[in-house]
């Protein structure tokens, strides 16, 4: 089973026990060994999964107590995701575009925070072909410096990879392109090798 896979079980099953009332709010959910033997999974899988659900707010972790959920009452958080796991139409482009706005928006803070020596290094690795599309932007996204951009980011993928759709191909010039715009520090031609890169609709063009 795909770490994929595994976060979208565990986030069904916490969904399911949610809707089905089996637990409230402050209830206590099952240890990672529990939820480890129960989906045949390892538990480093179990843990990144658990991690990425409390920084949605569904669940929280106590020093010594164990995890729990969290109080839902006034928001619609189960609902969006119940929506994403149903993986409607609407939700699948939702899950694209809103990715690609991230990709923008941590782009941004590269451009400010990554130094020469960093983005001269990922190009030389994307020249001897070394990385795939989602750890170049991996590597980016470590770069921003930003965890909550990092949390985001990454449960985003994981959802835009769980949807199975026809993938651009790998275009290693493109990747040049944006790398070199990062080194030269300059936005409009970040931009520009971004929605290449991505093959982005105009909604893109104000960005």
């Amino acid at each position: 089973m795909t770490n994929t896979k595994v976060y979208l079980e565990i986030v069904k099953q916490l969904r399911a026990m949610i809707s089905a009332d089996d637990l409230k709010s402050g209830d206590k959910i099952p240890s990672e060994r529990e939820l480890s033997e129960r989906l045949n999974v390892g538990r480093s899988s179990v843990r990144e999964a658990l991690r990425a659900l409390e920084l949605l707010g569904l669940i929280e972790t106590r020093r010594g107590e164990g995890t729990f959920i969290r109080d839902f009452r006034g928001n619609q958080l189960v609902q969006l995701l119940g929506t994403f796991i149903l993986q409607d139409e609407k939700a699948k482009l939702d899950v694209i575009e809103t990715k690609n706005l991230i990709e923008m928006d941590f782009l941004r803070l590269v451009l400010d925070r990554a130094d020469e020596k960093e983005l001269l290094k990922l190009k030389s690795l994307v020249e001897a072909d070394q990385l795939n599309d989602d750890q170049f932007f991996n590597q980016l996204v470590e770069m921003a410096d930003n965890y909550l951009f990092s949390r985001i980011w990454l449960i985003l993928k994981d959802y835009y990879n769980s949807l199975n759709l026809s993938k651009a191909e790998y275009n290693r010039n493109s990747l040049l392109l944006l790398i070199e715009a990062l080194v030269e520090k300059d936005e409009e031609k970040t931009f520009s090798a971004y929605r290449q890169l991505r093959n982005l609709s105009i909604f893109t063009d104000k960005y």
